[in-house]
């Protein structure tokens, strides 16, 4: 099958991201995590893994509806943490974004931004009451893409599922025991009312990932992936998301003055001084 990914070690791909989400709260002294839960499969898998590594216990899956956010993703959100046997808290983000939409009058797309970013806010502080890191719920698909808010849902702690591509979360969710429903619904960031991110992208996720894993795994050239027989207006759309929002997945540059810059000559592991 032409759209198909080398297979993933299903089991081998669960130990390592438990292990990562473990390693990496304790490496800075935490052991709580504080997880945005939209009812969807990417933070669904999330929740299960972090659940895993950490204890029940010590995760809070926070539930941030807008106005126009379908009452469906709260229900299959509050389904997978009482699945899980992991506390929520619901908290309305309608009356923290409205004031600035209504002075702005923003369109869909703006507004959108505004909420993301608003629910980050909000997961921060709540990880502050809680003790705990903000886990992220982003995949390889989207982050590749830019398919992501800057400061909104890529401003996390860890990412324990962005080496995952969108085919491959669906994989291991089914194998940590997702519910089915919640796996096999349309992606949505439920920003507005009918938005679908298949819809806003242009393409599927099994498009996506298949080309994406030729260019960026495999290294090929965009003319070998249409060759293959894969439509030439959608390699270069993807080719293109990737090169515009490459700042998106970088730390933001610093103008070199000193000896030593942050980020630059100033390098250590992530893990120094700890």
């Amino acid at each position: 099958m032409m759209n198909a990914l080398p297979s993933l070690n299903l089991a081998l791909a669960r130990r390592v991201i438990v292990d990562f989400i473990r390693t990496e709260l304790a490496r800075f002294g935490f052991q709580r995590g504080v997880i945005g839960l939209s009812g969807g499969v990417d933070s669904s898998l999330v929740a299960c893994l972090a659940v895993e590594a950490l204890g029940a216990e010590n995760v809070l899956g926070v539930i941030l509806p807008y106005r126009t956010s379908h009452a469906a993703s709260r229900a299959d959100a509050e389904w997978l943490a009482q699945q899980q046997g992991m506390a929520t808290r619901v908290i309305e983000i309608t009356p923290l974004v409205e004031p600035y939409v209504a002075a702005w009058n923003l369109d869909a797309r703006r507004r959108g931004n505004v909420i993301a970013r608003a629910r980050m806010l909000v997961l921060y502080d709540q990880a502050e009451e809680f003790r705990a890191l903000v886990i992220g719920t982003s995949n390889k698909t989207e982050t590749l893409l830019g398919y992501t808010t800057i400061f909104g849902d890529n401003a996390v702690a860890i990412q324990p599922i962005g080496d995952l591509y969108k085919c491959q979360v669906r994989q291991l969710a089914r194998a940590v025991g997702v519910p089915t429903a919640i796996i096999t619904k349309t992606p949505s960031a439920d920003l507005w009312e009918g938005q679908t991110d298949e819809g806003e992208l242009g393409f599927t996720y099994d498009s996506a990932d298949a080309i994406l894993y030729r260019l960026v795994d495999e290294r090929r050239h965009p003319e070998d992936v249409i060759a293959e027989g894969f439509d030439a207006r959608v390699v270069y759309r993807i080719l293109e998301l990737m090169r515009r929002n490459h700042f998106k997945r970088v730390p933001p540059i610093v103008a070199k003055i000193s000896a030593r810059t942050v980020s630059i000559d100033f390098l250590y592991n992530r893990d120094w001084g700890t």
